[in-house]
């Protein structure tokens, strides 16, 4: 086996030249052929070798954020992402084949919904928001849903198909599907060397596709890079958003050096005095935790209404007023809304309208639009 591992090592450098390859991309792709050399079982040949595929970590990303969250037994490759891709928009994962992960994350809704709440294939509504998509390959705490019931992204792939009121299908099901396609199990060899198709390799390579919806392209991105200016409008939304006395932001959301506008941590933002929905805390089941939920991004608002993890405010503006005057006390209301006495933090209607063109110079046009991200 050292020998083989040392004669794969060395087709490193061929492979490599395809990609733009950055500090980060170096070590997954070795991370990658050594995983891949080495394993050996008896659906897998062990000089099997997917062509490495690192993630090209922004210019804007790199240096402010760590390096993206890739599991060891998981690296990213060629053909696993354009695996993960076919079965994100495939139907067959569903019951009746009529529901796929792209139904209910819609690319050119910024992989949301724009209905408050997807219906899945009963026609029965679901009861949170359908979370965007981007850039979760950095979500450091690995904790995913807006209640956080997910410890890795690959985790957080195996409910929707199971769930009576999503795709209502079983995995058996899914696998026997697939398994039995004229296409899958020879697209399944070359991702992962074997045509054993089962959970927990469509659950792999639809995240190691999900981890390539990298979102860093937006009006305010190209200011950081110099290469346009904000208007005088986004500025003084950007000053709004990070004054104390005004929007007060950036705790949660953070400061223009984290790129992913999101601490990804959990809050009460002050939507109710009572809770139907638990968050965080139906699933730790401390009452501390009850109505916390994970802090969303602000990148792609333009395209990712309505808002909320109930999807109540239908614009950006209702948000906005939300922070401004319409906080409400419950016992565990985050101590950042800390103008919850007054209602909130009271701003202007000019302040109002120049934190909302801020907010929208974090959206992404070529996001929603790039060809890899469509069927």
């Amino acid at each position: 086996m050292k020998t083989e591992v040392m004669e794969l090592l060395a087709l490193l450098v061929p492979r490599k030249s395809k990609f733009k390859m950055n500090k980060f991309g170096i070590l997954m792709g070795l991370m990658s052929l050594l995983f891949v050399a080495c394993e050996d079982n008896d659906d897998t040949a062990s000089q099997y070798m997917a062509t490495p595929a690192p993630l090209e970590v922004p210019a804007l990303f790199v240096d402010k954020i760590l390096p993206p969250v890739i599991p060891e037994d998981n690296p990213q490759t060629v053909e696993g992402i354009a695996l993960g891709k076919k079965l994100f928009f495939d139907t067959r994962l569903s019951a009746d084949n009529t529901l796929a992960c792209a139904s209910c994350h819609i690319p050119q809704e910024g992989f949301s919904d724009s209905r408050p709440f997807s219906i899945g294939i009963t026609g029965e509504e679901g009861f949170r928001n359908s979370m965007p998509l981007q850039n979760l390959a950095f979500n450091y705490g690995e904790k995913f849903n807006w209640d956080g019931s997910a410890n890795s992204l690959e985790n957080q792939m195996f409910e929707p198909v199971k769930n009576p009121i999503e795709m209502a299908n079983t995995w058996l099901n899914v696998e026997a599907t697939l398994q039995s396609s004229s296409d899958y199990p020879e697209l399944f060899e070359a991702a992962f060397g074997t045509q054993t198709i089962d959970s927990t390799l469509v659950t792999k390579a639809m995240s190691q596709f999900v981890r390539t919806l990298i979102s860093a392209n937006s009006r305010f991105d190209q200011a950081q890079l110099g290469l346009i200016e904000l208007s005088p409008q986004e500025q003084n939304g950007l000053n709004v958003f990070l004054d104390e006395t005004r929007g007060d932001c950036f705790h949660c959301h953070g400061l223009p050096a984290n790129p992913l506008w999101t601490d990804n941590a959990f809050h009460n933002n002050g939507l109710d005095a009572q809770f139907n929905d638990l968050g965080l805390g139906n699933v730790t089941g401390d009452p501390r935790e009850f109505g916390l939920f994970r802090t969303p991004s602000l990148r792609n608002l333009k395209f990712t209404a309505p808002y909320m993890h109930d999807g109540r405010f239908a614009t950006l503006d209702e948000v906005i007023d939300h922070y401004s005057e319409g906080l409400v006390f419950s016992e565990t209301i985050d101590p950042l809304m800390k103008t919850i006495s007054e209602g909130g933090v009271q701003l202007t209607d000019s302040d109002k309208a120049d934190l909302k063109a801020f907010l929208l110079s974090l959206s992404d046009d070529s996001f929603i639009n790039n060809p890899d991200f469509r069927e």
